[in-house]
């Protein structure tokens, strides 16, 4: 058993950005939006999740790629190499940074509040006499969590910030899987969930928006060049970046999938919603007794501490690769960008708000920034005098081409969902 474990962490240190990858999809945003919508739509949306994670992995073939062969990071090269028109460059270099920023940090709050929520209800559910809507309480564990978090940045080494993550994503899959045998449902519904069909509704659309933003959120790729170079691969590796690409696409989906199965089994099949943290999995206690819901709480927090880690250095990693190129994890910009988002983090804790609505709402930012992104790396990947005879082939721009219709469909689709919201609490 000890040779297992220990043969799995050399697997996973060897696909290191990959990691980072699982990190910033899998968070609590992704565990609230695939446990709502098993909740409520059962597997009815496994497809599209299978659908974001296949073209997750082009996604990151392609980011990949690029950042092995040429040795240069995305946001440096869309400021000097899309065309002859360095303001335009310039210009779109600079809303990628503003997009993913934008996205990252609003996720940031949610996920903090979540999490502290998800510590707060797992200690009260094993002392039912404590108060679980205590809001001092919530609070002081978001400040002690992100200060932790704060702590270990300043560190300030890439290895050890990924290992800090494996650890982090080996205990939440661990915790989802344990958790979906548990209310393991009927596989044939579960392979029913492949067969595409669209929920009816405002509401629908909007989980489809969030599912899609949580599972190909644009940090994952454009941040990714710069990872491989702060791990040191280069052309050399393309086989490694493609097994990297592979595995984060894999576990991803495999996470995911074991999380909405679960809510399928624990929720919807007793016509149960969420509306609190601990909604997730309340009805695992009477099959499993309170240490089934702990575990499932843990890969709750598991999965928020796994996101916060990486959302708090996007920042001053992306004005970084915007000046330079380079990975930056030990100035000081870096330590107060950083701390900075520390306080971003605590707003949705400090206004008292629901981490539920928060985490959903903000899922569906990330689905903007992503066409941009996805259309200039499409450009790039194919010039072969970066590429070489590396650049993209008729498989990887087929890949990048469904994968550009798909974020642009899903872009109109949350506009016109969070339209049609605004327009709904209006009336």
């Amino acid at each position: 058993m000890k040779n297992a474990f220990k043969n799995v962490w050399i697997f996973l240190i060897s696909v290191g950005p990959g990691i980072f990858g699982i990190g910033y999809t899998i968070g609590t945003g992704s565990v609230t939006t695939m446990s709502v919508t098993g909740a409520d739509y059962g597997m009815q949306l496994l497809w599209i999740l299978a659908l974001a994670c296949i073209f997750s992995f082009v996604l990151m073939e392609a980011f990949g790629r690029y950042g092995v062969v040429t040795g240069d990071t995305t946001i440096h090269s869309f400021k000097g190499k899309l065309s002859n028109w360095q303001k335009m460059n310039k210009t779109i270099a600079g809303l990628t940074v503003i997009g993913v920023v934008l996205a990252q940090w609003s996720s940031l709050s949610g996920i903090l509040g979540l999490s502290a929520s998800a510590v707060w209800e797992t200690i009260c559910l094993f002392f039912p006499e404590l108060n679980p809507d205590s809001y001092w309480a919530v609070l002081i564990i978001a400040v002690v969590i992100i200060t932790i978090m704060y702590t270990l940045l300043l560190v300030g080494r890439y290895s050890f910030f990924e290992k800090v993550l494996i650890f982090f994503v080996t205990i939440m899959g661990i915790s989802f899987f344990i958790s979906m045998f548990i209310v393991l449902p009927d596989p044939a519904e579960i392979a029913l969930g492949f067969s595409p069909s669209i929920p009816e509704g405002a509401d629908g659309k909007l989980m489809i928006a969030a599912l899609v933003g949580t599972t190909m959120a644009a940090p994952t790729f454009v941040v990714r060049p710069l990872l491989m170079k702060g791990k040191g691969w280069g052309e050399q590796n393309l086989n490694d970046q493609r097994r990297d690409a592979i595995t984060a696409a894999v576990v991803t989906f495999a996470v995911c999938a074991a999380i909405m199965i679960t809510a399928t089994g624990a929720l919807h099949h007793h016509g149960l919603s969420i509306n609190r943290v601990l909604d997730m999995v309340h009805t695992l206690e009477p099959v499993a007794g309170q240490f089934a819901v702990a575990l499932f709480m843990f890969g709750v927090l598991s999965a928020g501490l796994s996101s916060v880690f990486p959302i708090m250095m996007v920042l001053p990693w992306l004005l970084s690769d915007y000046e330079i190129g380079e990975l930056d994890t030990t100035s000081t910009r870096f330590r107060i960008l950083t701390g900075l988002a520390c306080f971003v983090g605590l707003i949705v804790p400090v206004i008292g708000g629901n981490p539920i609505f928060a985490q959903i709402l903000t899922q569906i930012v990330s689905v903007f920034i992503l066409p941009l992104a996805i259309f200039c790396m499409a450009w790039l990947i194919n010039q072969k005098k970066y590429m070489g005879e590396h650049k993209a082939g008729v498989m990887l721009n087929i890949g990048l081409t469904g994968a550009f219709i798909f974020a642009c469909i899903i872009s109109y689709t949350a506009f016109t969902t969070v339209v049609e919201l605004i327009q709904r609490m209006n009336l």
